[in-house]
């Protein structure tokens, strides 16, 4: 497809002074680069008029059919520059499939795999300047949404779509935790059921856990963790993350996380780990989880770590779960080797300067 081009202007774009001191705070979703990608969907026309522009605010029609309805689906992915200094972005065509899932799942037409590659060669290239050295602790996340644009109040699908993709240059989603985070499970919320949405990457799923975020904060902890729905007995998944505990040590470890029936997304970084883990000698099992068995087999010494992992929040220890019926440590001692080893292995695979024998780095020239 023909991409249209209004870059901002030389002379107007930010100078390495000014980028550097927007990206003084890095947290999660604030240092924005200086451009969006954008492609239009309607009926008539299907995918067309793909542009890259400054970032800047959009026109919207109050009665859009994805501000009333909800028919808004995105992604998370990341873009890494190697000691090299080849910038790629980690495992793309995972994510324009999974993107092409959820839209599917609120009956919105789906992004063609070369298209979605296609804006995110455009936007990098055009805001390299702000893709991070890979001495530094960071990464540009990119962000593409694809929203339902109509303006119309029935209650049908819409027929009019527009597809964004915005970056901005991101730490750690937790920031900076050198001991874990403690997690909140939650007997009041639930996050999704048998049927519902929780596989599909879309905007309610994260809006309806806002009140079970804010009973994590109110109990010391960075994050909620969700039970199943149905007899609020299996851990399912946290707030924005998918989550894994280790039972055992050395080479008798086993790294497990749940298994996806339908109300879990199916995390890229999920999946990456179970490989690396699987590379690395390690028994990796997909299997239910209880509540019960983190608590019983903390307190044995067989539970030995937990973690978080997601794109945003790379592979981040949990410390600590707490309960309204109490609170234990997620494992023993100040050391996690197995996260850490994991942590270390997925880094290794986004910006490493090697070889690629997986194929998961796309390469952005």
């Amino acid at each position: 497809m023909a991409w249209s081009r209004f870059g901002v202007a030389d002379s107007e774009r930010l100078s390495p002074s000014a980028r550097a001191a927007r990206l003084r705070d890095c947290q999660f979703g604030r240092a924005f680069t200086e451009h969006v990608a954008t492609v239009c969907w309607t009926a008539e026309h299907g995918w067309h008029n793909a542009s890259v522009r400054p970032y800047g605010a959009l026109p919207l029609d109050p009665a859009m059919v994805g501000l009333h309805y909800g028919q808004v689906v995105f992604e998370g992915l990341k873009a890494c520059r190697s000691p090299g200094g080849q910038t790629s972005v980690f495992r793309m065509a995972d994510h324009a499939r999974r993107l092409q899932r959820s839209a599917r799942r609120f009956s919105m037409p789906e992004l063609p795999e070369a298209l979605f590659a296609e804006s995110i060669e455009e936007l990098v290239r055009i805001d390299r300047a702000w893709v991070p050295d890979a001495a530094e602790d960071r990464s540009l996340y990119l962000r593409p949404i694809v929203y339902a644009e109509e303006p119309h109040l029935g209650l049908r699908p819409s027929t009019v779509y527009r597809y964004l993709l915005m970056a901005f240059v991101t730490d750690n989603f937790f920031g900076a935790v050198e001991d874990g985070v403690s997690v909140w499970v939650t007997d009041t919320y639930t996050r999704a059921a048998v049927g519902g949405t929780g596989e599909a990457k879309c905007a309610g799923n994260y809006a309806s856990g806002y009140l079970a975020q804010q009973e994590a904060t109110e109990h010391g902890c960075q994050q909620v963790l969700y039970l199943d729905a149905k007899e609020r007995r299996w851990v399912e998944e946290m707030g924005g993350m998918n989550v894994f505990v280790v039972r055992g040590s050395g080479a008798d470890a086993e790294v497990i996380t749940p298994p996806l029936t339908g109300t879990i997304l199916p995390g890229v970084t999920r999946d990456s780990l179970l490989t690396l883990a699987r590379e690395a000698g390690l028994r990796a099992t997909e299997r239910p989880l209880a509540l019960a068995e983190l608590r019983d087999g903390a307190a044995r010494g067989e539970i030995t770590e937990a973690f978080a992992c997601g794109t945003a929040a790379g592979v981040t220890r949990i410390r600590r779960i707490v309960t309204a019926d109490g609170a234990w440590d997620a494992g023993s001692g100040t050391d996690a080797p197995i996260t850490e080893r994991l942590r270390v292995a997925l880094v290794a695979a986004q910006r490493g300067d090697g070889p690629d024998p997986r194929g998961w780095r796309h390469p952005v020239r």
